[in-house]
């Protein structure tokens, strides 16, 4: 018989439900692994596939971690370490292994460790900008400051979606890829302010038209995937093109009165 009182033991376990935002986070990280051992191997498309189950994969763990009431300091730190390898370390060897290893005396090797550089320093950001808001009670704005890590992944991997869906190669243009590689690191260190889908509002009339929205997405991804990817990074872009002509907007008007 167990003389171990009962406040003990529940003290020494947890419920599994809680485990399950790390362990979402544990597969992402796995899979980002695996994709930079499909990039070693040249199998460029399983990487490029993996790093994008990855940024799903990142979406969920935190709403899961809310929502089952499992946020621990050691999920926040093994979620900004699963990240830079997702969305830093990977896509920069994806790119440097597919348009840039053959152009070395450019310094191509340089616009990667500037990209994956900038990608550490960006989760560094953010994650001091979550515990200012913890300890301060300050509410973090409805925007991401900079280009989160995701996107910036998948924006750094445009010039392969460019080479899956039509006939340019970005080996031969390897200054211009470089360039974008780093203006993308760059993007994720700057004080912009982009999208974030939290602040997003949805009218409860206009939901169905949501729901039926995203079955179209869904199908046009499922048949022309490519080139599905390569329409949303552009109306990214997009998007931060609007965003910078705000701040341009706001400092050339001055300070409110």
């Amino acid at each position: 018989m167990n003389d171990q009182p009962r406040h003990d033991r529940d003290s020494d376990t947890q419920p599994f439900l809680a485990l399950v935002p790390n362990m979402v986070t544990m597969i992402g990280l796995c899979a980002g692994l695996t994709a930079i051992r499909f990039v070693l191997a040249g199998n460029f498309e399983m990487a490029v596939g993996l790093i994008i189950f990855s940024a799903v994969i990142d979406g969920l763990d935190g709403l899961l971690a809310r929502r089952l009431k499992a946020t621990s300091d050691i999920g926040a730190q093994l979620d900004s370490l699963s990240d830079f390898l997702n969305f830093g370390v990977a896509p920069g060897l994806l790119v440097y292994q597919f348009a840039l290893a053959n152009s070395e005396r450019m310094g191509s090797w340089v616009v990667v460790l500037l990209y994956a550089s900038c990608t550490c320093l960006r989760l560094a950001r953010f994650n001091v900008a979550q515990n200012q808001a913890v300890t301060t009670g300050i509410k973090p704005p409805a925007h991401f400051v900079g280009v989160p890590a995701p996107a910036g992944a998948m924006m750094a991997l445009m010039p392969v979606f460019l080479a899956f869906e039509t006939e340019l190669d970005p080996a031969k243009y390897p200054f211009l890829t470089g360039f974008y590689l780093g203006v993308v690191g760059l993007l994720m260190v700057s004080r912009l302010p982009t999208f974030s889908p939290k602040s997003l509002r949805v009218p409860k009339e206009r939901t169905s038209l949501i729901l039926i929205a995203l079955a179209l997405i869904i199908g046009v991804l499922l048949t022309r995937f490519w080139l599905s990817l390569i329409l949303l990074g552009l109306i990214y872009i997009l998007s931060l093109i609007f965003s910078f002509y705000k701040v341009l907007a706001a400092r050339r008007r001055g300070p409110a009165d």
